[in-house]
C-alpha cells in the first residue's frame, strides 16, 4: 500500500474512533481491552499520536519515551485527541517521501513506517472504541491483510516477541478471502520466523477473512476457524501482546 493510502486510512479511522468515543463516554467499559474505560482508549491514543508527529515533523533521529498524557476528561479530552489526530495527518501529508526520522520497524522509508503503523494503531484501536457501544464497522480485507503482514513480519520478527515454543513448531496463517494472503510462522525457542508462503506441512492453522484474522492476531476477537493443535492459538493468545 502507498504511503498517502495509509494517510487517508489514518484520517478515517481516528475520525470514527472519536466519535465513537463520544457516543460511548469516557467512563463507557471497552471490552477488547478489558482494564480500560474510553478515556483511557482516547489517552492512550493521543499520546502515541503525539509521539508519532514528533519523530515525523521535528525530524527526530534518535527514540525518546513519550510524555504522559494530561490528565483531560470528557469534551476536552476529546478535543485534545482530535488535535493530536489531526496534527499527525497534516504532519504525515506534508514530509517529503525522504524525510529521515528514527523508525522501529522494516519499511521503504521512514515516513512509509509511521504512516503504516499509526494507520493500523489507530484502527486497532477504533475497533476498541467501537466495542464500548456493541458496534463494529468492517476492516477492509487488504487493508487488514497488511495488518496481519505487518504484526507477523515485523512485530514479532523481533528479540522482543514472547511467542516461543521450547520445541520447534508451525503456525500457519490464512486470509481466505485475500489473493496470496498466507503465512507460515516457523516457532522455536528464538523469535518467530514469518515466512510469506502456505507451503509445507503446519502444526495448526488458523484460518478466515482478512478482516476477522487481523483483529483475532491483535487479541481483539477470536480464532475463525483453528485446525490442528489448538495450543499454537492459545500460545500466540498468551504471548503476543504487545506493549
Amino acid at each position: 500500500m502507498e504511503t498517502d493510502v495509509y494517510v487517508r486510512v489514518l484520517d478515517r479511522e481516528g475520525r470514527l474512533l472519536a466519535d465513537a468515543a463520544e457516543r460511548a463516554g469516557a467512563d463507557a467499559k471497552v471490552p477488547t481491552c478489558p482494564d480500560w474505560q474510553v478515556r483511557d482508549l482516547l489517552r492512550h491514543t493521543g499520546m502515541v499520536h503525539r509521539w508519532a508527529t514528533s519523530f515525523v515533523a521535528e525530524r527526530r533521529t534518535a527514540p525518546y519515551a513519550a510524555d504522559d498524557p494530561p490528565e483531560l476528561d470528557g469534551i476536552e479530552l476529546l478535543d485534545w485527541f482530535r488535535a493530536g489526530h489531526g496534527a499527525l495527518v497534516e504532519a504525515l501529508a506534508a514530509a517529503p517521501t525522504d524525510t529521515a526520522c528514527w523508525s522501529f520497524l522494516p519499511a521503504p522509508s521512514p515516513l512509509a513506517f509511521w504512516a503504516r503503523r499509526q494507520a493500523h494503531e489507530t484502527a486497532v484501536h477504533r475497533v476498541d472504541a467501537q466495542s464500548a457501544l456493541g458496534e463494529l464497522d468492517a476492516v477492509d480485507s487488504a487493508f487488514a491483510a497488511d495488518g496481519i503482514d505487518e504484526l507477523l513480519c515485523a512485530f514479532h520478527a523481533r528479540p522482543t516477541s514472547r511467542v516461543r515454543s521450547e520445541t520447534p513448531r508451525v503456525l500457519r496463517v490464512r486470509a481466505t478471502d485475500t489473493d496470496g494472503a498466507v503465512w507460515t510462522v516457523r516457532l522455536s525457542p528464538e523469535p518467530p520466523v514469518t515466512e510469506r508462503t502456505g507451503a509445507g506441512k503446519a502444526d495448526c492453522e488458523v484460518a478466515g477473512p482478512a478482516a476477522e484474522l487481523y483483529l483475532a492476531l491483535w487479541n481483539r476477537a477470536p480464532f475463525p476457524a483453528v485446525t490442528g493443535d489448538a495450543s499454537l492459538a492459545e500460545l500466540w493468545r498468551e504471548t503476543s501482546g504487545i506493549t
